[in-house]
C-alpha cells in the first residue's frame, strides 16, 4: 500500500510491504536512485495503488515485467522466423536488430546482413560463406568456427568479437573495427584488412599469408606464430606488435616500422 501526503519541500510517500511500513519522500523514491524499480514505480508513469491489502505486491510485478520489456534488446526477430526465412532465396536482413540471437550452425550463406544489430549474436559454427556484414553492428558476436569465406565486413564493427577457428579464407574486412577481436587460429589467407583497425586484437597463431594489411593498426596485436608469409605489410607500424615465432617469409615488409 502506498499513502502521498503533502510536504514543504516533497510529496511523503508511507509504503506498506508486506506488513512492513516504510516513510520517505518522492524525492529520495525518484532522486537517490534514479534507475531503481522504486523510482520507476513513482515516475508518474505507472498507477499506483494506495488502498489494496496487497500492498505493492500488485505493482512491483506490474512494473518490474514492464521494465522487463523496456530493458530489452529488441530484437525484431527470433531463431525460428530467421530459419523460415533463410528457406527462400537471396534473404536479407538488412537493417535488422537481431541482437543477442542464437543463429549457431544454421546456413547462412549469401545472406544480406548490411546495416543490421547483431550485438552478441551468437554464429559459432554457422555457415555464413559470401554473407554480408556491410557497416554492421555485431559488437561482442561470437563467430566460433564458422565459415565466413568471401564474406564482406567492410566497416563494420566487430569489437571485441571472438572469431577464433573462424574460416575467413578471402573476407573482406577493409575499414572494420576489430579492437580486442580474438582470430586464435582463424584462417584468414588473402584476407582484405586494408586499414582496418586490430589493436589489442588477439591472431596468436592465425594462417594470414596472402592477407593484405596495408594500412592497418596493429598496435599491442599479438601475431605469436603466425603465419603471414607473402602477406602485404608495406608501412605497417610493427613496433608495438608481438610477433614471436611469426612466419615472414616473402612478406612485403618495404617501409615498415619494426
Amino acid at each position: 500500500m502506498a499513502d502521498h501526503s503533502d510536504s514543504s519541500s516533497s510529496s511523503m510517500v508511507r509504503l506498506n510491504i508486506g506488513g512492513k511500513k516504510f516513510c520517505t519522500t518522492l524525492d529520495t523514491l525518484t532522486q537517490r536512485e534514479p534507475d531503481s524499480m522504486l523510482a520507476a514505480m513513482f515516475s508518474g508513469r505507472h498507477t499506483i495503488c494506495q488502498e489494496s491489502e496487497k500492498g505493492l505486491v500488485d505493482e512491483v510485478k506490474a512494473v518490474l515485467s514492464k521494465r522487463k520489456e523496456d530493458e530489452e534488446l529488441g530484437t525484431e526477430l527470433t531463431r525460428i522466423d530467421i530459419i523460415k526465412c533463410i528457406q527462400s532465396d537471396r534473404v536479407r536482413f538488412r537493417g535488422i536488430n537481431l541482437s543477442g540471437l542464437d543463429l549457431s550452425k544454421l546456413d547462412l550463406s549469401f545472406v544480406d546482413f548490411s546495416y543490421a544489430c547483431l550485438k552478441t549474436v551468437f554464429f559459432s559454427r554457422a555457415n555464413l560463406q559470401c554473407a554480408k556484414f556491410r557497416d554492421v553492428d555485431a559488437e561482442a558476436s561470437i563467430f566460433h568456427n564458422a565459415t565466413l569465406r568471401e564474406c564482406e565486413f567492410t566497416g563494420a564493427n566487430l569489437r571485441g568479437a571472438v572469431l577464433a577457428g573462424a574460416n575467413l579464407q578471402s573476407a573482406n574486412l577493409q575499414d572494420a573495427c576489430l579492437i580486442g577481436c580474438s582470430f586464435c587460429g582463424a584462417d584468414l589467407r588473402s584476407a582484405h584488412l586494408q586499414t582496418a583497425d586490430l589493436t589489442n586484437a588477439n591472431l596468436e597463431g592465425a594462417n594470414l599469408e596472402g592477407a593484405n594489411l596495408k594500412g592497418a593498426k596493429l598496435t599491442n596485436a599479438n601475431l605469436k606464430g603466425a603465419n603471414l608469409q607473402r602477406a602485404y605489410l608495406r608501412h605497417v607500424n610493427l613496433r608495438d606488435t608481438h610477433l614471436e615465432g611469426a612466419k615472414l617469409d616473402g612478406a612485403n615488409l618495404l617501409g615498415a616500422i619494426r
